[in-house]
Formats: structure tokens, C-alpha cells, sequence
């Protein structure tokens, strides 16, 4: 993996703190959220897989360091500068909450601790990697609760922000409950299961379309998905239903979905296909399902692409990476930013969840201190090393649904809910306004 998919300013400040003497100083970064996307009532971790991946294989090729070398940026840097990045590898901890977590603004995703120089290079990947997928997996979290048990599908590969987001797309989405993903890749790499039949130039590809349904049947038996709308949806259903089984169902991707399902629905059922199922696609949102099935449609599945694989209505994540500790000299050093509208605290911290409220504290601070709360960072890589297997995918998504259910109702509704509480710890506002106080100049 290629340690150049960073910002160059990483790479400068690396070069820097290397001149200055200071790459081994031990610095500790924190991933948060600053602020909730709109409707949004809660966030759910996800990326911390790809972000382990990440530091494990974290290294620079020959090619990448000769490149760095023609930059002016690096005119200055030290000779040694470029030989110790061919030999750098991560050597520090990661404490995460683990994948599937529900999260709100101001709570550490993910606290890196490692030499400076390492730390400060991470940045741009850990950002990206957290913070879309959690992205993701918050809109898709949305969809599967609108849909109301009903399986819903992540459709969006072809609308994604690239092919890697198409495939980290999908992974997101099922680990937030989505039953499956439209993207072969991402189903062979994360065992995900996939899904899809035929697209409408199928239909258009044979001179009629009994015919397009018939080859489809003969490819596909149980698992056919009849999609009717390429020409006229009611005409198409009645051609499905006259060739009956094998199939699975039929989908609409056009026009007053919920008129049509009624009327698809009459017609399969009169065919004595009460079983085949209404799977319907077409630009959906969570709001858009929930308004359907306010209104009755007897749909029976839901796919959900560009909505959900781009995040449409909330296309970014506020997520930053500070510095909240520096060990120099013996001592440490407690940083953070105390700037209008995007102040930080400072020091290592953890999460309490207690039953109706979270409360971030410093890390060192007791745990009996905070009975009966569930501490929420937990210790993944120690000094370069994982310190236990990470959970499979399934098992993060186990502990994404039982994150949800556990939430207030309140914030599980697709309506704007008052934010959850979250409150810092007495030991945690009187450090931050120590480290002001010190920044402040002295007045006669």
C-alpha cells in the first residue's frame, strides 16, 4: 500500500520534525467528528479494517522515495530524510471503537499514538477511511430502518465516487444491515452476499420481451428478477406471470411505484404467484421507502444505489485528525485548538456509554469511577502489532444492529431528533482550561 496516498504536507512536516530533531518525539492524534450531518441522528463507525490494513503495510518503495527527491518542496530536506522513509514502517498503538459502534460529534473514533513523524503521515488515509465508510454506514443504517424489516440492497457501484468507494460502499452498507450489495468485487473480497439479475438492455438486446424472459429464466431459474418496465410495466408483468416459475420476482425501476406495485401485485397474485416478490429500484432514499410504505405498497424489497453509495443528502463527514499530546523531554505535553467553532480538547480520552448518555474523559481516568458505563476504545495495535484478531464482518454487523436497537427511539426515526448527550468529564474541562490558561500571555 502505497504510503505516497497521503497530502504533501504530511510529507513536508515529516521532512521538518525529521530536521528539527524531532520525528522520535511520541505524539497522540485523535479522529472526532466535529459536527452531525444533517439528518442525521447518529453515526455508525465503520473503516476500521481497511485502516489496520493500512498501517501493517505501511511502507515506501525506491520508486516513490526517487520521486519525493525531484520535489522542491524537499530541496532542503536531509539526505538521511529520504533513506529513513525507505526504511519506516508503523510502530505505534491504534485504539478504536470497534466497527458497528454508534457514534456522536466529539468522540474519538480512533486515537493514533506513535512517533511523531509516523503519526503525522497517517492522517490523510485514516481520515478518508474512516470517515466515508462511517458515512456510508450511516445513510445505509437510515435506509434499513425505513424499510421496516424489508431487505434492502446497496445498488450504487456504478454512482460511486470512484471503483474503490464503489467497493467500500458495499461494505458499509451490509455492515450496517443492508442484505447485500450489487458489487462482485466487494462480495468476493468482504464475503458479502450480491445481487442482480439483468439490466433493461437486456430486454432491448432480443427481438421481444417474452423473449428476453425466457433466455433470463433459463440462465438464472429460481434466482430470476423479472425487471417489467422497459416498455410498459403492466404488459411486462402479465408476461412473467404468464411464464411463471422458476423466479424469484419481478422489479420495478419506473413510474408511480406504489400505483404499480398494487396493480403488479394483483396480477402475480391472480397467476397464482402469490410468493414472487416486488423488489423497486429508481433513485431511492430512506424517505422515499418510508412514504411508500406509509401509503401501503406491497413491495417487498428495495434497492438503493447513488443515495446511499454517495451519501447524497450529507455527501461529507466533518471528520479531523488533532493532536491532543506530545511526549518531549521526559514530559507530557497536552496540545489542542482553541479557535472559534472548531475548538478541541486536549489528552488521550475514552468513551463511557452509559444507558441514556456517553461521557468522554481522559484515559487515564478510573473506570470505577464510571460504574456500570462500557468503556468504548479498545486497544487495537500495540507497537506496531495487532494485539487480538479483529472481528469478521459479520460480526460487526451483529454489533451494528444491536448498536441501533439500543438507541432512543427518538433518534432512530428518520426525523431531526434533539442531539444524543454526551458530557466531558470534570477532569477533562479542567485540563482544557489548564492548557488555555498557559497559552494565554501573563497581563501587568
Amino acid at each position: 500500500m502505497s504510503a505516497l496516498n497521503t497530502d504533501l504536507y504530511q510529507l513536508t512536516m515529516a521532512a521538518g520534525y525529521f530536521a528539527a530533531g524531532k520525528s522520535d518525539e511520541l505524539a497522540t492524534f485523535e479522529i472526532t467528528v466535529r459536527r452531525m450531518p444533517d439528518h442525521r441522528n447518529f453515526l455508525i463507525a465503520a473503516g476500521l479494517q481497511q485502516a489496520v490494513e493500512y498501517l501493517y503495510n505501511l511502507k515506501f518503495r525506491p520508486e516513490e522515495v526517487r520521486y519525493l527527491e525531484t520535489l522542491p518542496q524537499f530541496a532542503n530536506a536531509p539526505r538521511h530524510f529520504f533513506e529513513f522513509l525507505l526504511q519506516m514502517r508503523f510502530t505505534g498503538d491504534l485504539s478504536a471503537v470497534p466497527e458497528g459502534t454508534a457514534i456522536f460529534p466529539n468522540e474519538p473514533l480512533a486515537i493514533v499514538r506513535a512517533p511523531l513523524f509516523e503519526a503525522q503521515i497517517v492522517e490523510t488515509y485514516l481520515l478518508t477511511t474512516f470517515a466515508f465508510q462511517t458515512l456510508i454506514a450511516s445513510k445505509a443504517a437510515r435506509c434499513v430502518l425505513a424499510a421496516r424489516g424489508r431487505p434492502v440492497v446497496e445498488f450504487g457501484s456504478r454512482r460511486a465516487h470512484g471503483p474503490e468507494a464503489g467497493i467500500l460502499a458495499g461494505r458499509a452498507a451490509y455492515l450496517a444491515g443492508c442484505s447485500g450489495t450489487s458489487n462482485a468485487e466487494a462480495g468476493m473480497r468482504f464475503g458479502i452476499p450480491v445481487f442482480g439479475t439483468a439490466a433493461h438492455s437486456w430486454t432491448m438486446a432480443f427481438a421481444s420481451e417474452e423473449e428476453s424472459f425466457r433466455a433470463l429464466q433459463q440462465l438464472l431459474g429460481d434466482s430470476t428478477v423479472f425487471l417489467v418496465d422497459t416498455y410498459d410495466t403492466i404488459e411486462g408483468t402479465r408476461i412473467a406471470a404468464r411464464l411463471g416459475r422458476p423466479m424469484w420476482g419481478v422489479r420495478l425501476d419506473s413510474g408511480d411505484l406504489v400505483e404499480l406495485s398494487r396493480k403488479v401485485r394483483r396480477i402475480l397474485d391472480d397467476a397464482g404467484l402469490s410468493d414472487a416478490k416486488i423488489f423497486v429500484t429508481n433513485d431511492l432514499n430512506e424517505q422515499k421507502v418510508a412514504e411508500m410504505l406509509d401509503a401501503g405498497a406491497p413491495i417487498d424489497a428495495f434497492g438503493i444505489g447513488t443515495q446511499l453509495a454517495t451519501s447524497f443528502d450529507a455527501p461529507a463527514l466533518s471528520a479531523v485528525y488533532k493532536m491532543v499530546e506530545l511526549s518531549r523531554g521526559g514530559g507530557v505535553h497536552y496540545t489542542a485548538k482553541f479557535s472559534d467553532e472548531k475548538k478541541t480538547l486536549p489528552g488521550a480520552k475514552q468513551i463511557y456509554r452509559f444507558a441514556d448518555h456517553d461521557m468522554v474523559t481522559l484515559a487515564d481516568e478510573c473506570g470505577c469511577d464510571f460504574a456500570g458505563a462500557e468503556p468504548l476504545l479498545r486497544p487495537v495495535i500495540h507497537k506496531g502489532e495487532l494485539v487480538e484478531p479483529l472481528p469478521t464482518l459479520l460480526q460487526s454487523r451483529a454489533t451494528a444492529a444491536a448498536a441501533i436497537a439500543a438507541l432512543p427511539a427518538g433518534l432512530r426515526s428518520l426525523e431531526d431528533a434533539p442531539p444524543y448527550r454526551v458530557d466531558v468529564s470534570a477532569r477533562l474541562i479542567e485540563l482544557a482550561q489548564n492548557v488555555r490558561n498557559n497559552l494565554q500571555p501573563v497581563r501587568s
